[in-house]
């Protein structure tokens, strides 16, 4: 019987090194805003009243389903008491 293969082996196999920092951080910042909500105890609804953002617009972004324009993940983030901050990716892997 063939063992099965990691995640993190398809991803090595499959796409490239920036591919799989770009893959891993977009799922780091749905998780994040995921996160953020229900630590809130807020539906999408409720997020959607909060933001201005369309709940569908919420769901897409939370399923990965969407490349999501910088001011709408802003003004998620805004309502969530949130924001980005930019980092150099070689220290924030080693941290």
């Amino acid at each position: 019987m063939k063992a099965a293969v990691s995640w993190e082996e398809i991803k090595k196999r499959v796409y490239d090194k920036e591919e799989v920092e770009n893959f891993d951080a977009k799922l780091d910042l749905i998780c994040s805003v995921i996160e953020a909500r229900t630590e809130k105890g807020l539906s999408q609804k409720e997020l959607e009243e909060k933001s201005g953002v369309k709940q569908p617009i919420i769901a897409r972004l939370e399923k990965g389903r969407t490349s999501t324009q910088i001011d709408t993940i802003l003004k998620i983030l805004g309502a969530l008491g949130k924001t980005l901050k930019v980092v150099d990716i070689r220290k924030d892997k080693h941290a």
